[in-house]
């Protein structure tokens, strides 16, 4: 049954220590209140403002930030962990957490100075934005004018800065390079755009920049945000094996988290079910008792136990050091791997449960529909990735993409 919503929000709960067991728990303790605001998620095609408050309270976007900007500067297994619990209870509040998580770290490539402009006056800051260089910069004295248009920013009515990227250009229209540039959100214009089947609330909207100056210190490139920590002056003794680490490591595997969740609450809620209700025509009191429900339900858990088991080996991988671009193109292909073992799990639950997950009632078909949608993410699409590992196997140097 799906979770009603309170008469009256309930307090989220206090934020403790930041250990990593810690970010965890508050993440846990939140679960029966974010299932509440699921439904006004939803309706309101983004997560209530008081959700976004509780994932700010709890830590949960600043998980990647260095410390010496607020943040709590923990490793990808400690976002797995946090994103898978909160998937758990809701899809668009998952990736909501994961997306500001990851591209306020993606800001924190850019150099010293625009690093100090976010966080310094606001520890909070959240970043959203697109990588894909759909914008054009031209050249100014001390920086360059950028205009465009990005889709699909997640969290972007929540956001106080934008990553996004663009074709720099200089004074005689001669292209430069790709970059990504760094934009106060209040200088860009908002579009709401994000009208989908599923992940309804992650308000994934379109900016507009129409002549938005960026200054120098704002801009870098993209294959250096891809690759590498950029000109951040930031040493090892600042910063953990994972944070030195550009885009491309990072992406794909962080995506998996809200998707494991979904799968855990998908297979819960089947489980509880099967004890109530019968198959339909057949002679079982319950679908527990039922032989070919039984054989779905553990095929559907060895689905998501492989997803898990690939999706903790990348991040893992990625947390013990600098990774190669062999083990870069097997963490993309992993992740891929693991989305398509998900969907695979949710089909299978949504065939023991019957027809009656599709009854807007049923918290079944959210999941399904959530599920259906991150899967299917750039940074997911499987064949990209098998591709790239592929490649990599045979040692065929030939790049795929833009960020591996």
């Amino acid at each position: 049954m799906a979770a009603r919503r309170p008469q009256a929000d309930p307090e989220p709960p206090t934020p403790g220590p930041a250990t990593g067991e810690d970010l965890v728990e508050r993440a846990r303790a939140l679960q029966p209140w974010l299932r509440a605001q699921a439904e006004r998620g939803e309706a309101d095609r983004a997560v209530p403002p008081a959700v976004v408050d509780a994932l700010a309270d709890a830590g949960v976007f600043r998980l990647l930030t260095p410390r010496r900007l607020g943040g709590q500067e923990t490793g990808l297994r400690t976002l797995m962990e946090v994103s898978e619990v909160l998937g758990e209870a809701d899809g668009s509040t998952a990736w909501t957490a994961v997306s500001v998580a990851v591209t306020n770290r993606l800001a924190c490539c850019f150099p010293d100075r625009a690093q100090d402009e976010m966080f310094g006056a606001d520890p909070h800051a959240r970043v959203t934005g697109a990588t894909a260089p759909t914008g054009i910069g031209r050249r100014v004295p001390g920086g360059w004018t950028v205009t465009g248009r990005w889709s699909h920013n997640s969290a972007a009515p929540y956001a106080t800065w934008a990553v996004l990227g663009a074709l720099l250009r200089d004074g005689d229209g001669t292209a430069t390079f790709r970059a990504l540039v760094l934009v106060p959100a209040a200088e860009l214009v908002r579009e709401d755009t994000w009208h989908a089947v599923g992940m309804k609330g992650t308000a994934r909207h379109t900016l507009i920049a129409r002549d938005v100056m960026v200054p120098d210190h704002r801009v870098l490139s993209l294959p250096t945000a891809a690759g590498a920590a950029g000109p951040s002056s930031g040493g090892p003794d600042d910063l953990p094996p994972t944070l030195p680490l550009g885009l491309a490591p990072m992406l794909s595997p962080c995506l998996v988290g809200p998707l494991l969740g979904l799968g855990n609450a998908a297979l819960a809620t089947v489980r509880e079910a099967a004890t109530h209700g019968p198959p339909p025509f057949t002679v079982h009191g319950v679908r527990a008792d039922s032989v070919g429900a039984q054989i779905q339900l553990a095929e559907a858990a060895l689905q998501l136990r492989t997803a898990r088991l690939h999706a903790y080996d990348a991040v893992d991988r990625i947390d013990r050091g600098f990774v190669d671009h062999a083990e870069r193109a097997r963490v993309r292909a992993q992740a891929g791997h693991a989305a398509q073992h998900v969907l695979t799990a949710v089909d299978t639950l949504l065939n023991v449960h019957g027809a009656d997950a599709f009854a807007d009632t049923d918290p079944l078909q959210r999941m399904w529909r959530d599920a259906g949608i991150a899967a299917r993410h750039a940074g997911l699409v499987p064949a990209v990735g098998y591709e790239v590992y592929g490649k990599a196997l045979l040692g065929i140097e030939e790049p795929v993409g833009l960020v591996i």
